[in-house]
């Protein structure tokens, strides 16, 4: 299947991959200040922001990788930086362990699949929110205008949720209630998580905020999964997104990271 993308800048290629309920527009913030060094490509998953949700594709992390493989390979692309939040970040990671000769680096931001037990079911919580966004996203632009509206919102995403500016909000809202492809996401990472070998050769950087509600350190952080070359860095004030509440110093860390390719 052929997936939507944005592209931007020039330079090596870096790829952003969001997160589960999300898409290519979450990258908005952090992109002006990486255009300048690479051509950034957001690109969008199957079932999220303007990409089709195929009946038969595969939605787990390993395959979803495989995906974006593909598609750079229609582009012309043979190696490319890859950076990625929640669950992209996992699908960065399952690329530079399945793909070393097409990753040059991968930086995390909140990777999902590094918990110290896999979660076996979808919670409750969760499935009612997706529930509500569906039938309320199509009034985000008025809704999101309401602070009870923000904070019910993003309260549990982002300790900055006064501050985010109003379209960063809005393009959340939208394409988390109509992300068709969010269920069979989350069923992808079910009974998972992230535990394969990556070359020492790749440069890891992963980001966490120290208000991450989503996935927690005691929970969701483990270190010993990843290889012992790998840079961890903890962000103040950041949440689940640090691509929004700490957007100059995550564009640092994935500048950073790129410069370390030997």
């Amino acid at each position: 299947m052929k997936l939507s993308y944005e592209s931007s800048g020039s330079g090596e290629p870096l790829v952003l991959i969001h997160g589960m309920g999300s898409g290519s527009t979450s990258w908005k913030l952090i992109t002006p200040a990486l255009q300048d060094k690479f051509q950034v490509i957001a690109f969008d998953l199957p079932g999220h922001g303007n990409s089709a949700m195929e009946p038969n594709q595969a939605m787990d992390p390993y395959s979803l990788g495989l995906l974006l493989v593909e598609q750079l390979d229609t582009m012309g692309i043979e190696k490319a930086h890859f950076a990625g939040n929640s669950l992209g970040g996992w699908i960065a990671l399952e690329i530079a362990a399945a793909y070393p000769e097409r990753t040059k680096t991968v930086t995390g931001l909140a990777p999902a699949g590094l918990w110290l037990v896999p979660t076996t079911h979808r919670s409750v919580m969760g499935a009612t929110s997706r529930t509500m966004a569906q039938y309320t996203y199509k009034y985000a632009d008025q809704l999101m205008k309401q602070e009870w509206a923000r904070k019910l919102g993003f309260f549990e995403v982002s300790p900055r949720w006064r501050e985010l500016p109003h379209e960063t909000i809005v393009d959340a809202v939208v394409a988390y209630g109509s992300s068709s492809g969010y269920f069979a996401a989350w069923d992808g990472m079910l009974k998972r998580r992230f535990d394969k070998p990556i070359s020492s050769q790749i440069p890891i950087t992963i980001i966490f905020g120290d208000s991450d509600k989503t996935l927690p350190a005691q929970t969701s952080q483990e270190r010993t999964l990843l290889p012992i070359h790998s840079r961890w860095v903890t962000l103040s004030q950041s949440g689940h997104a640090p691509m929004w509440d700490s957007w100059q110093e995550c564009a640092a860390e994935i500048t950073y990271t790129a410069a370390l390719v030997q």
